[in-house]
C-alpha cells in the first residue's frame, strides 16, 4: 500500500463507518416493531380506519367513483383482509369538474376533455369524536373522445379517466393517514 492511496482508503473506511452509524435510523413505513411493547405497527393502526360512505347524489357519475374511491381505500387500508374494530374515521367529500382541453376546430366538438376530482378529507379519533387531521388532495387525468360516431368510446373513457382520478385519489389518502400513523403529524 503506497501512501497515496492512504488518505481514500481512510475515506473509504470513514463512509462505511457514517454508514454503519446510520443504518439503524431507517424504519419502512409499512413495516412491523418487531420488539415487545412497541406501539401497533402502521399497518395494524391503518385497518382500525373506518371508512365512511362517500356522500353524493345517488345515480350521478360522482357517486360512482365515491363507490370506487371507497372500496379501493378500504382494500389499501386492510390489505384485503378483514378490517379491526374502528378506532379512527375517515370522512371524505368530493367535487369533479371536467375541462376541455383540445377542441376540433371544424366541429367544435373536443377531442381530448381532463377529468378533475377534488377530495377533502379528515381522519377523526372516535374515543374523542375530535378531528386528527384534515387535509386535501386533487388528481387530474385526461382522456380522448374519439368522434360523434363512437359515442360509447368517449363515454368509456370517462369512465376510465374516473377510476384512474379514484385511485390516485385513494392512494394519496392512504399515504397520508400513514404518515400520520408513522410520525403522528
Amino acid at each position: 500500500m503506497s501512501l497515496s492511496n492512504a488518505p481514500r482508503i481512510l475515506r473509504l473506511t470513514l463512509a462505511l463507518a457514517l454508514a454503519g452509524l446510520t443504518a439503524g435510523c431507517f424504519q419502512p413505513l409499512y413495516g412491523d416493531h418487531a420488539s415487545v411493547g412497541s406501539p401497533a405497527g402502521v399497518s395494524d393502526r391503518l385497518s382500525s380506519v373506518e371508512v365512511r360512505p362517500i356522500d353524493a347524489p345517488n345515480g350521478t357519475r360522482l357517486s360512482r367513483v365515491g363507490v370506487e374511491m371507497r372500496d379501493q381505500l378500504l382494500f389499501d387500508l386492510t390489505g384485503g383482509g378483514a378490517a379491526q374494530s374502528p378506532a379512527y374515521r375517515l370522512d371524505i367529500r368530493l367535487t369533479s369538474s371536467q375541462t376541455q382541453v383540445i377542441v376540433d376546430l371544424n366541429s367544435a366538438r373536443p377531442d381530448i376533455q381532463n377529468y378533475g376530482i377534488d377530495a377533502v378529507y379528515s381522519l377523526v379519533d372516535l374515543s374523542t369524536g375530535k378531528p386528527v387531521f384534515k387535509s386535501t388532495t386533487f388528481s387530474r387525468v385526461s382522456y380522448n373522445i374519439p368522434g360523434q360516431q363512437q359515442r360509447f368510446a368517449g363515454d368509456r373513457g370517462l369512465r376510465d379517466a374516473e377510476n384512474r382520478a379514484a385511485k390516485v385519489i385513494a392512494d394519496n389518502i392512504r399515504s397520508r393517514v400513514a404518515s400520520y400513523f408513522a410520525a403522528g403529524t
